[in-house]
C-alpha cells in the first residue's frame, strides 16, 4: 500500500497563519521593550498575508484534499476573506483600548490569531472531524478571551457561562455526528449526503435524531433562539474590544459551520428541517425585536438585535435555492460589516477606565463629535433596513427569495418584525442627535489609521447599499 501526499496548496493560508502565529509568541517573548507594538504589528501582518494568500488561491471551482477532510471552493474563499480582513479591522480598533486598560497585549493577538485559525478550518471543513476540530479551536481561545480582565466579575461569569453552555452544545454536535457515523459509516461530508440520500437510507431513524442534534449545535453557534440565552450575557459582560471580535468576525465562521452542515449534508432533508428552522426563526425575529425594545444597555440591545438579525439569515436558508443560500451569506456578511461598524465605535468612544456600555453614554454625541455620530447614524439605519443602505438590500434579497419559494406569509411575517426593530434603532439615533451630554468635551480621535478604518468600515456600509450587485452576485455564484 503506497501513501499519498495530500495537496498541501489550498491550505497555505491556514499554514501561514500556524507559523506566524507560533512567531508572535515567540518574538513577544524576547523582543526588546522599545519594540512594544512589534506584536501588534506582526499580527495585522500575518492577516494581510493570508488575505493576500486566499485571493491568490482563489477556487472558484472545488478542490478537495487531505483525504476528503478539507475543501476549498468559492464559498469558503468568500468568506475566509471577509474573516481576515474583519479581524484586522478588530485590531485596528481595539490596539489602544488593550493598552488603556492594561489587557495583556501579547495573550490577545496570539488568541486572536488562533480565532482566526480556527474559523478558517471550519469554513473549509469537509469532514465531520475537521468541522468538530475547527469548532474548539475557534472556540476555547474565546472562552479565555472573554475573561479577559481578571479583576472584572463580570467577565468571569460571561466565560463560565459561554464554557459551560459551549461545551454542553459542543457534546450535542458531537453526539449528532457520531450518531450520522452510525448510519453512513463515514465521516466525509459528500459521503454522508450520498449515504443520506440513497433510498434506503431517507427514512433511517437514527439519521433524524443525528439532524436533531446536530441542528441544535450549529443554531447554538448562530445564537438563535432558544438556543440565544449565552448571547445577551456575553455581549454585556465581555470587554468591548472582545465583544467586538465575538459580535463580527466569528459569524462568519457559525455562517461557515451552516453552509458545511445544513446545506451540504443535509440539503436531501431540507424539508425536514425547513419548518423546524421556520419556527425558529420565527421565535428569533419576534424576540430579538421585542426584548431589544426594553433594553438600555446598548451592547445587550445590539445583543438582541443579533438574535434577530440571525432570524433573518434563516429565511434565506429556510427557501432552500440557490438565491436563498446566496442572499443569506450577503446577509451575514453586511451584518458582519455592521457589527464591525457598531461595536468597533463603542471601543474607540471607550476609554481609560470609562465603557461605553448604555444607550445614555451616547448623549449629545452629535456634539461632542458630529462625524462619529453620523456614522453610527449610518449603521444603526442599515440595521433598521432603512433605504439606501446595505442592510435594507440585504431584507430585500431573503425576503425576495422567500416570495419566490413560495412563502409569501413568512416574508409578510418578517417585514412586520422588521419594522419593529426600527424602533430601537431610531431611538440610539434620537439619543445621539436631541439629548443633551452631560460632559460636553469634544471627542478626540487618535490615530489616521483608526479614522480611516472606522470611515471606511461605515461608510461602506452605504456603498454597498447603493452598489450592491458585485458583493451579491459573488454570493450567489457560491452555490451555484
Amino acid at each position: 500500500m503506497t501513501f499519498q501526499l495530500p495537496n498541501f496548496i489550498p491550505a497555505i493560508p491556514e499554514m501561514f497563519l500556524f507559523v506566524m502565529t507560533m512567531l508572535v509568541l515567540l518574538v513577544e517573548l524576547f523582543h526588546s521593550p522599545r519594540f512594544k507594538n512589534l506584536g501588534y504589528y506582526l499580527a495585522q501582518l500575518t492577516l494581510l498575508g493570508a488575505l493576500i494568500l486566499t485571493i491568490k488561491f482563489y477556487a472558484f471551482q472545488s478542490v478537495v484534499t487531505f483525504h476528503g477532510s478539507y475543501i476549498l471552493d468559492h464559498a469558503a474563499c468568500l468568506l475566509k476573506i471577509f474573516i481576515f480582513a474583519s479581524s484586522f479591522f478588530v485590531l485596528i480598533y481595539t490596539k489602544d483600548y488593550i493598552k488603556e486598560n492594561h489587557l495583556p497585549q501579547t495573550e490577545y493577538y496570539v488568541l486572536t490569531l488562533l480565532i482566526v485559525l480556527g474559523m478558517s478550518v471550519l469554513v473549509s471543513a469537509y469532514s465531520m472531524i475537521t468541522v468538530y476540530l475547527g469548532l474548539e479551536l475557534l472556540s476555547l481561545p474565546l472562552y479565555a478571551m472573554i475573561a479577559f480582565k481578571r479583576d472584572s466579575g463580570l467577565c468571569a461569569e460571561a466565560a463560565m457561562k459561554y464554557f459551560i453552555m459551549g461545551a454542553v452544545a459542543s457534546g450535542i454536535l458531537l453526539y449528532g455526528i457520531s450518531m450520522l457515523y452510525g448510519a453512513t459509516q463515514s465521516l466525509v461530508i459528500s459521503a454522508v449526503a450520498e449515504k443520506i440520500a440513497s433510498a434506503s437510507l431517507a427514512n433511517n431513524l437514527l439519521i433524524t435524531f443525528g439532524l436533531v442534534f446536530v441542528f441544535a449545535g450549529v443554531m447554538f453557534k448562530l445564537g438563535a433562539v432558544p438556543f440565544h440565552m449565552w448571547v445577551p450575557d456575553v455581549y454585556q459582560g465581555s470587554p468591548n474590544a472582545v465583544t467586538l471580535f465575538i459580535a463580527s468576525a466569528t459569524k462568519l465562521a457559525a455562517f461557515g459551520l451552516t453552509v458545511r452542515l445544513l446545506i451540504d449534508t443535509f440539503h436531501v432533508l431540507h424539508p425536514i428541517w425547513q419548518h423546524v428552522a421556520m419556527v425558529i426563526a420565527i421565535l428569533s425575529m419576534g424576540i430579538g425585536n421585542f426584548v431589544a425594545i426594553i433594553q438600555t444597555n446598548f451592547k445587550r440591545m445590539l445583543a438582541y438585535s443579533s438574535i434577530a438579525h440571525m432570524g433573518y439569515l434563516l429565511l434565506g436558508l429556510i427557501a432552500g435555492t440557490e438565491a436563498g443560500y446566496g442572499a443569506a451569506m450577503f446577509y451575514m456578511v453586511i451584518y458582519v460589516i455592521m457589527s464591525l461598524g457598531a461595536f468597533g465605535l463603542l471601543v474607540i468612544l471607550s476609554r481609560s477606565g470609562y465603557e461605553v456600555e448604555n444607550i445614555s453614554d451616547l448623549k449629545g454625541l452629535h456634539t461632542r463629535n458630529p462625524w462619529l455620530a453620523f456614522l453610527m447614524l449610518l449603521v444603526m439605519f442599515s440595521m433598521a433596513g432603512i433605504p439606501p443602505s446595505a442592510g435594507f438590500f440585504a431584507k430585500i434579497s431573503v425576503l425576495e427569495a422567500l416570495v419566490s419559494a413560495h412563502l409569501v406569509w413568512l416574508a409578510a411575517l418578517a417585514l412586520i418584525f422588521a419594522i419593529i426593530g426600527v424602533y430601537y434603532y431610531i431611538r440610539v439615533v434620537k439619543t445621539m442627535y436631541f439629548d443633551t451630554a452631560e460632559d460636553e468635551s469634544k471627542i478626540v480621535i487618535y490615530g489616521v489609521g483608526k479614522q480611516v478604518a472606522i470611515s471606511v468600515n461605515c461608510l461602506s456600509v452605504l456603498a454597498l447599499g447603493i452598489l450592491p450587485t458585485g458583493l451579491f452576485n459573488l454570493c450567489i455564484l457560491a452555490f451555484k
